[in-house]
């Protein structure tokens, strides 16, 4: 019988190479582990990202940026921040950025996708995974990700990333275009980081999708055997266990410095040249 294949998402993907004690607890563990309450930072890009989404639900009369700012207050959750009067501050800044973002996206051209569900099958891999936004160029598609972070995105953060390169070699197959422009839009600065790969280079990128999924496979056979004692799990102790949504349950996690605030990623100079509240 020929082997499965081994079903993930870049997420999952890249779960692995963090932590596989992350990993562990994350997908195979049943029961799971609790995690913690979401952090201030994953509230504001998950209502950044909705209201993204469903403006391009509006008529096309009515995606104005005004609309796009309304959709970010509806979409708004209040959830890992310090205090409402710190909520109430982001809230009013993701509106102003989504605002400015949207003034400038032509609202009459229809994205190809939106929170497209994309898919690709190799020898080894099923892999899956949801793309923020697919344009259609033309002559080409591109993969467009909103990024809601601090720090700009730079051209080579969008071209070593996995994610974006396995959306596009998924968006190439299933639509049989041209695919190979990503594109991250830091919605705080206005800014896009992009690069155009070359089939070589998402071959490349899948390629080592597979051997991260090779590894992960096998450490999944140990936990069928073995469960929770299974040694291909170890902790990956490093800064990442001080924002690492199990580290009650990681000891090894929990010795690594002291655990971020829910809204530690809020705090630091500001992206737009405005005050943050301390």
């Amino acid at each position: 019988m020929p082997r499965r294949l081994f079903r993930a998402s870049p997420s999952k993907l890249l779960a692995w190479v963090d932590c596989p004690r992350r990993y562990r607890m994350q997908y195979l563990d049943r029961p799971a582990p609790a995690a913690r309450v979401q952090r201030a930072h994953t509230s504001v890009g998950v209502a950044v990202h909705n209201a993204l989404r469903d403006w391009w639900d509006l008529p096309a009369g009515r995606r104005t940026a005004a609309a796009g700012a309304e959709l970010v207050r509806r979409s708004w959750i209040d959830v890992g921040f310090r205090d409402p009067e710190q909520s109430a501050w982001w809230l009013a800044l993701a509106q102003a950025q989504v605002a400015a973002y949207l003034s400038g996206v032509d609202p009459v051209r229809q994205p190809l996708g939106v929170e497209r569900t994309v898919s690709l099958k190799t020898e080894a891999l099923a892999l899956h995974g949801r793309v923020d936004r697919l344009d259609d160029r033309g002559d080409h598609l591109a993969v467009v990700d909103y990024k809601t972070s601090r720090q700009p995105p730079t051209a080579d953060d969008a071209r070593t990333s996995l994610p974006l390169a396995l959306y596009a070699a998924a968006a190439w197959k299933m639509f049989r275009r041209r695919c190979v422009r990503v594109e991250l839009h830091h919605l705080p600065t206005g800014t896009v980081a992009a690069h155009d790969h070359t089939g070589d280079s998402l071959r490349r990128k899948i390629a080592e999708a597979e051997s991260i999924a090779k590894e992960a496979r096998a450490a999944e056979a140990d936990y069928a055997e073995l469960g929770v004692d299974a040694p291909s799990f170890p902790a990956r102790v490093g800064p990442l266990c001080q924002w690492c949504d199990f580290r009650t349950h990681c000891p090894a996690g929990q010795a690594y410095g002291e655990e971020k605030s829910g809204w530690a990623a809020l705090e630091g100079p500001a992206a737009l040249g405005v005050t943050r509240p301390s």
